[in-house]
């Protein structure tokens, strides 16, 4: 790890990455030990994880898929399901950090969207987006959704996704060759639950680069996902990361300054100005929080008429 100058054996790196794990939740005040979390889990190396590191260090932490029935031309969604499910069925989560008891097995929540709401994502995106373009505004529309719902139904105050420092400086370099400040003022570690129906919303490997993740699953043997979403090829964000790889590898370190010193911008009150907090109030038809008149956007989308159970 050239931008620390550190270098270690897959044992201890072990340890470095969970330690630092703790220490990025612990500095950016993510959440405490009474608290229940809910990890969003896809089946890929950062989601995964993050499940065995807040285990190991002993938070209770539960997980979350969600079924999205992308399976044309790979059955991606059926090959993340089963991967997410081996990870808790094996018990590598069992291996608490330093004598602390083993943790409880986690409990795995499956949504199958399909099954509740009658399409799949690329079905739902077709539909909606009269055959044109990528299911991706469906996909993130209905995760968003399910994620706070679940989470707020279960009593998790807390969720916990797996982006890591690539995926943060990949929307950060967008958001600023654009200069949209109201996405830069919103954009950190910790979403709190601005009001009520919200959950708070974390990221406790904002600081690792994509490559530090994959290497602390391996380490651990956690047997991952390799294929990325069919839907993903020609992502911008996906040439945005590639843009600052080359950046990275002329100048090590390049990525973590630009996300710490963007962090250290912010906090001293740099785009304060531009977070505006939206007018929000509940759904009519399934009460959770909208700035869209009556009905929110899931639910239009989806032309839901009750509420799945």
């Amino acid at each position: 790890m050239r931008h620390h100058k550190l270098a270690l054996c897959a044992e201890h790196y072990g340890e470095w990455f969970v330690a630092q794990t703790e220490r990025a939740i612990e500095k950016y005040r993510m959440f405490s030990r009474d608290e229940r979390v809910l990890v969003a889990v896809s089946g890929g190396k950062d989601s995964l994880a993050l499940w065995d590191a807040l285990l190991r260090l002993g938070y209770h932490a539960d997980g979350l898929y969600i079924a999205l029935g992308i399976n044309d031309p790979i059955p991606y969604s059926d090959a993340s399901l089963e991967k997410t499910r081996k990870f808790v069925d094996s018990g590598e989560w069992r291996v608490a950090k330093d004598d602390a008891p083993l943790a409880p097995r986690p409990t795995l929540y499956i949504v199958d969207i399909p099954a509740a709401y009658g399409k799949t994502i690329p079905e739902i995106a077709r539909a909606k987006m009269r055959g044109q373009g990528r299911p991706c505004a469906a996909c993130g529309l209905t995760k968003r959704y399910v994620m706070n719902r679940l989470a707020l139904e279960k009593g998790y105050t807390v969720l916990a996704t797996g982006h890591n420092l690539d995926d943060e400086i990949a929307v950060l370099f967008q958001n600023t060759l654009r200069w949209q400040t109201g996405y830069l003022a919103r954009q950190a570690p910790v979403l709190p639950a601005s009001r009520e129906g919200l959950v708070k919303k974390v990221k406790p490997f904002c600081r690792f680069y994509e490559r530090e993740t994959a290497t602390y699953a391996l380490a651990r043997s956690i047997d991952y996902i390799y294929d990325e979403c069919p839907h993903a090829g020609g992502n911008l964000t996906n040439f945005y990361k590639t843009l600052l790889n080359q950046l990275e590898t002329e100048s090590p370190g390049s990525k973590l300054s630009f996300y710490l010193e963007f962090l250290r911008a912010r906090g001293e009150g740099a785009f304060e100005q531009f977070n505006r907090v939206e007018e929000l109030h509940a759904c009519e038809l399934c009460g959770q929080p909208t700035s869209a008149p009556e009905r929110c956007a899931f639910c239009r989308m989806w032309n839901v008429s009750r509420i799945v159970e």
